[in-house]
């Protein structure tokens, strides 16, 4: 054998094959696809080289370093989304697929290039007050196409939104045409002012060729398997995926989700603007909100499609709002996964739950009432008649689709059919609690509220409990960090925030508004690192969602709920003030002010006081001037001792760093000169001084630091 000669006639071979390939690649590769590619000539050359392996391999790795991976295959519905199951939990910074339009030589298929980025950048790189150099030629040629194809476009937002785009990848705004900088400037800017959630579905002209193209934005995106979640929603729909541009970039407070696909359905199904198919994946893009792909009802329902993603989030909604209302009397019977599973098991009689909720708020609905008061007969008697020959079984399931009734049919307002949502809401009459028994009540203070509404997201869920229409109260989040505290804190819940209302309303028996609470869990139980940054992204996710989805129903006009596709029962305005409480950042009481009042909401800013807008309750110790008052007139009336003249001993349970036990210790320092306080407990520490806490040491901590700052060679 001659070896070298051999050599010389396959490489002449390859030869002519990839110059072959490559011209078939420049005439049937999309033009954006070699723009997107030209800082890659070498996995270009290697695609020309080594497509026609397709004919026996199902992918060809074209490139594969730390931060880039590019790779070919052979197209096929869902390939994009089996990619992305290999990929894992890597995170993506940039996502390009394209595909040829025609089949490949010798092949029944076409060909698909997909390429990844992990390159993310972090809050913190992205500084604002960072100078950066943009060619100005770029920037008029991307101000031109704004002008062109965006007029409505506010152009002082440009530079901004511009510098954000160019710190997260300076690459990708220099190699992108100026039509794709500028439509991605302004989905940024839509999905900002469409409060971090956008779909637009539009027909444009690529090439010479009608398109439909869908562009999506989320701030603050799931952390986990979005972009996979997202495809999976275009390939269960039966969207093919002609070519997509998807970053994830930072604004420098939160990761943001910026997506462009060039789509069409595979069956050939009309996808324009307005059309059913495209109403049903604005529907189900905007319902990765709230879904997440760890629910077993996802893996096992929505991904075979058995079950829409809305219908799926409402079942999961169901199923939280019956564990949190039947286990805080009886957890044994009714723990989280018991609940879970009379729907899972029994779709059936999900489906038939979902029926009715649907008829009853459906706004698109004639003679909604008549086919739901139908209905109703017909679901009563098969949860009544359920049956399946285990007692003991079956009498907790039979609960748990009688809870989920009571849940559907005293329920006044939902926002379940507003499109653009990050949550949902059930605004509740309160007699469903006379109706579900006392053996799940007992446990309650006998008051009934005026009020029930309960929420869920795909990060937690909980409830505000009020106990007169014009109420305030506090807003807090559990954080719970692993599944046993989310187990103890969902058990509770409900009777939790219920007692804290009710106590409110017992304090606020002198003023006008009565008392009430809002109390969310937060489900972090999947995070590394406690307290950490993503753990804080995810609190605000949840946090901004409730307050949108509260907006969402309790936002009205004349009496009714605003959006017009909340059914409105109720029919009345409902003003509600929330207070700050724990696990409550002053970023986010900002947010929800500033929003409220974007939004139209009665109270405006006033929904929440917070350091800017509205009073301050932390700064001013509205609730603790109360306290100390209360605690004035007893001493008073009981002892016989004014303490502000006379001497008295202390003890007192909440740290220095606290709203209320903070601003309680500084109004009795400066009011109280012969208190002599002995013991303070809070999260941080314990102090005890027989002979009294020093007073000046204590006054340098108070409302700045918890206990633990306290320096100890004051005591004794």
């Amino acid at each position: 054998m001659n070896l070298p000669a051999l050599i010389r006639r396959t490489a002449a071979a390859e030869r002519k094959t990839t110059e072959e390939t490559a011209a078939w690649l420049q005439q049937h590769m999309s033009l954006y696809f070699f723009q997107a590619m030209a800082d890659e000539p070498d996995a270009l050359v290697s695609l020309a080289r080594e497509m026609v392996r397709l004919r026996d391999n199902q992918r060809i790795i074209l490139s594969d370093r730390e931060k880039l991976l590019v790779l070919a295959c052979v197209n096929r519905p869902g390939s994009l989304y089996d990619t992305l199951r290999r990929i894992g939990e890597r995170e993506i910074s940039y996502a390009m697929f394209s595909h040829s339009n025609a089949s490949m030589p010798g092949l029944e298929h076409e060909l698909e290039v997909q390429r990844f980025e992990f390159d993310r950048r972090q809050n913190h790189e992205i500084d604002l007050q960072q100078q950066v150099n943009i060619p100005a030629a770029l920037v008029r040629k991307i101000r031109a196409e704004l002008r062109s194809a965006y007029p409505d476009f506010d152009l002082r937002k440009l530079d901004r939104l511009l510098k954000i785009l160019w710190l997260n990848d300076e690459n990708y705004i220099c190699m992108s045409p100026p039509s794709r900088v500028a439509y991605l400037a302004w989905l940024f800017e839509r999905g900002n002012a469409s409060g971090g959630l956008f779909v637009d579905i539009a027909e444009v002209v690529r090439e010479g060729r009608l398109e439909t193209r869908v562009l999506f934005a989320v701030g603050n995106p799931p952390q986990d398997e979005f972009l996979l979640q997202v495809l999976e929603v275009f390939n269960r729909l039966n969207i093919g995926i002609r070519r997509a541009y998807c970053q994830t970039i930072s604004n420098g407070i939160h990761p943001y989700f910026l997506g462009a696909f060039y789509v069409q359905n595979r069956q050939g199904e009309d996808l324009l603007p307005g059309s059913v198919l495209a109403a049903r994946l604005t529907r189900e893009l905007c319902t990765t909100q709230i879904i997440a792909t760890s629910s077993a009802v996802y893996s096992d329902f929505v991904t075979r499609g058995l079950m829409s993603g809305e219908d799926a989030a409402l079942v999961n909604a169901f199923s939280g709002f019956c564990h949190t209302s039947l286990a805080h009397n009886q957890p044994e019977r009714f723990g989280q996964e018991d609940v879970q599973s009379a729907f899972h098991d029994h779709p059936e009689m999900a489906q038939l739950l979902i029926r009715l909720f649907r008829t009853r708020f459906n706004p698109d609905l004639d003679d909604r009432e008549a086919i739901y008061s139908a209905l109703l007969i017909e679901t009563l008697e098969t949860v009544e008649g359920y049956n399946t020959g285990h007692r003991w079984l079956d009498d907790i399931r039979r609960a748990v689709y009688r809870c989920c009734l009571l849940l559907i049919m005293h329920t006044l307002k939902t926002n379940f059919f507003v499109v653009e949502k990050q949550a949902l809401a059930f605004r509740l009459d309160p007699a469903y609690l006379r109706d579900i028994g006392h053996e799940f009540t007992s446990d309650l203070p006998e008051t009934l509220p005026f009020r029930v509404t309960f929420f869920f997201s795909r990060a937690g869920y909980g409830y505000h409990v009020g106990f007169s229409d014009i109420a305030r109260g506090g807003w807090r989040t559990v954080i719970a960090r692993n599944a046993d505290d989310f187990t103890t804190a969902s058990n509770t819940l409900f009777r939790e925030v219920y007692v804290l209302a009710h106590t409110q309303h017992l304090k606020n028996k002198d003023i006008y508004e009565g008392g009430s609470k809002l109390v969310l869990v937060l489900d972090a139980s999947d995070l590394d690192q406690p307290g950490g940054e993503l753990e804080t992204m995810r609190l605000y996710k949840l946090q901004y969602g409730i307050a949108n989805a509260f907006l969402d129903i309790f936002v009205t006009e004349a009496g009714q709920a605003k959006n017009k596709r909340v059914v409105d029962y109720y029919a009345d305005d409902e003003p509600i003030e929330l207070g700050p409480d724990e696990n409550m950042h002053d970023a986010m009481i900002e947010t929800i002010a500033r929003l409220s009042s974007k939004r139209g909401y009665m109270l405006g800013i006033g929904i929440m006081s917070s350091k800017r807008i509205g009073i301050n309750h932390k700064e001013y110790g509205v609730t603790s001037t109360g306290v100390v008052k209360f605690a004035e007139i007893t001493m008073t009336e009981a002892a016989g001792i004014d303490i502000t003249r006379d001497p008295f001993t202390l003890k007192m349970t909440g740290g220095p760093g606290g709203d209320v036990a903070g601003n309680c210790l500084a109004i009795m320092l400066r009011r109280c000169p012969l208190m002599q306080l002995r013991l303070i407990l809070d999260g941080s520490a314990a102090l005890y001084d027989p002979n009294g806490i020093q007073r000046q040491e204590l006054g340098r901590i108070v409302l700045a630091d918890d206990l633990d700052a306290f320096d100890t060679k004051f005591l004794g």
